[in-house]
């Protein structure tokens, strides 16, 4: 399964006996293993489209921000 890292891990962790993959990069994992890290909040299907960044809040109406 390809999986998207959404969250950032500790210095030194490990996925798979490799370095874990930076925010936003890709990695290939087994099914269950990527089914649970999706479950847990730290990665994403990859078949999503990339986030593209925060979104900046609407402005509120009758400020000049």
């Amino acid at each position: 399964m390809l999986i998207r890292i959404t969250q950032p891990q500790p210095e030194g962790a490990v996925l798979n006996g490799r370095p874990w993959p930076k925010e936003g990069e890709t990695a290939d994992v087994p099914t269950a293993q990527g089914a649970h890290l999706v479950a847990s909040g730290v990665a994403e299907p990859a078949d999503r489209p990339a986030p593209r960044g925060k979104r900046r809040p609407a402005k509120e109406e009758g400020s000049d921000a």
